[in-house]
């Protein structure tokens, strides 16, 4: 931090009316909030400033994600006749430092030099933040604060495998800290974090084994997760799914992982492990249980809808929660913890119409219910499946991997969620959530404009499909 921060921002001036521990997304969305609303916050830093997101989460992962998309898309211009192109790394260490320039960058602009315009923000940075009664107590000193909001995060959670320790393992923060591109990878877990980052080292050059308990992505679709193996697949990436984990270890510089698939064990072999099987909340030593803080079986602390924990006064937001583990949401909690704890709010979490993102190529993006959600709803269901070759932007652009699926209720016709796995996938989710945010129905979606060679446009077509067949239609005419 910059002298000038030290010295006029940072300087403890009494008593306050919030401490918020932990300087990420959550930490500063619950501070900036109440500094606007006339209050006196210590920002407690517990970590690097700027937390998981900008610092080895959201920012360094996409803009490598980015890298290996146009890599790839030099490698497959042959997909359009006449065109023909090569592309390989030529120097990974450069990649790397490009991403870490981008990261220190943002973490200034958007995190650090922020501070000094907020006057009533005073940011303490002297190591480890602990609850007392009355406030927190950090590096030997105690900060007074009626309320307290904890936003400490969360880091990449360790599988209880036997030999896990021994084997040489990686995981989603130290794989994009590699100063030389491996060889071979076996990334454990189908997740969200695991699939994108495997997609994106195979397209590096790296050899990659995917080693997943159930499916893909198992909280999305079934058809979704198909698609997405088959997907990797014809890219190269091994996809071993329904395994169980039964041990690792080291072989010289290498791990193995041993598996049992259909009853019979397998030992993979590869450079590193990639541990993507979850992850853990940022709670030791915080003095939780002390305080009468309740934490789930992940460590997570519990919160209500106020985004209270089970101790009056103490609130949380974040990873650190056992909520959403989306930045987004992190900072959307923690606004809403800051105002119901010192603003007078009575404000209540709502994730009913939250997007998602798996930024794989082709993206996959959602919102609202799956189909057995709604039906464990007990909604009586009706869906619509669209693959993209029924969709004139993929067809434009010679790429219709992927599909578009929409959960109804059959009743009132009124949408309950849906997903797009498609290459602009990210960019149209949005309007979906719109759609089930003011309660439209199927008929409503698709009767409404869209523009036509848009991969949004598809959600039209899907909205149509529960009734016609698309296929049959001219362009534009439905």
């Amino acid at each position: 931090m910059d002298d000038l921060m030290k010295d006029d921002c940072c300087a403890p001036k009494g008593d306050f009316d919030l401490a918020v521990i932990g300087a990420g997304s959550a930490g500063f969305s619950a501070a900036i909030t109440a500094a606007e609303g006339g209050k006196r916050v210590a920002l407690i830093g517990h970590g690097t400033i700027g937390g998981t997101c900008v610092n080895v989460g959201c920012v360094p992962s996409k803009t490598m994600i980015r890298a290996a998309e146009a890599l790839h898309g030099a490698q497959t211009a042959h997909r359009f006749p006449g065109l023909n192109s090569e592309a390989q790394v030529a120097d990974w260490s450069a990649l790397i430092a490009a991403k870490d320039d981008l990261v220190a960058t943002l973490r200034q602009k958007k995190y650090a030099d922020l501070l000094p315009g907020y006057g009533g923000v005073t940011y303490l940075d002297e190591g480890p933040a602990r609850l007392v009664l009355g406030g927190v107590e950090v590096g030997g000193r105690r900060i007074t604060a009626p309320k307290v909001i904890v936003a400490t995060g969360g880091r990449p959670a360790v599988p209880d495998i036997p030999g896990i320790q021994d084997a040489p393992t990686l995981d989603s923060t130290s794989l994009l800290e590699l100063d030389r591109l491996p060889e071979s990878l076996i990334f454990l877990g189908g997740g969200y974090i695991g699939v994108e980052l495997a997609q994106m080292m195979a397209r590096m050059g790296t050899r990659v084994t995917i080693v997943c308990r159930s499916r893909l992505l198992p909280r999305t679709e079934p058809e979704v997760s198909r698609a997405l193996t088959e997907t990797l697949r014809a890219e190269g990436v091994a996809v071993v799914d329904g395994a169980t984990y039964d041990a690792a270890r080291r072989d010289g510089a290498r791990a193995v992982l041993t598996v049992t698939v259909d009853g019979a064990d397998r030992d993979l072999t590869a450079d590193r492990l990639v541990l993507t099987t979850g992850r853990a909340a940022n709670t030791e030593g915080l003095g939780l249980a002390e305080m009468g803080v309740e934490t789930d079986a992940r460590g997570a602390i519990r919160v209500g809808d106020d985004m209270q924990t089970t101790k009056a006064g103490i609130f949380a937001a974040g990873d650190v929660t056992d909520r959403d583990q989306i930045v987004y949401m992190a900072a959307y909690g923690a606004k809403l913890a800051s105002r119901n704890a010192v603003l007078g709010g009575a404000e209540r979490y709502d994730n009913a119409a939250m997007p998602w993102v798996v930024f794989t190529d082709p993206q996959v993006a959602g919102v609202g219910l799956t189909e057995a959600q709604a039906r464990a709803a007990g909604h009586d269901v009706k869906t619509s499946v669209l693959t993209l070759d029924n969709v004139p932007r993929a067809l434009a652009a010679r790429d219709t991997r992927g599909l578009i699926k929409l959960v109804a209720d059959r009743a009132t016709d009124r949408l309950l969620g849906g997903v797009i796995m498609a290459p602009e996938g990210a960019d149209s989710v949005q309007t979906l959530a719109m759609a089930l945010k003011f309660g439209m129905t199927t008929k409503a979606l698709g009767e409404t404009i869209f523009p036509y060679l848009t991969t949004v446009e598809g959600l039209k077509l899907a909205a149509q499909t529960f009734d016609k067949d698309v296929a049959k239609l001219s362009c534009c005419a439905g």
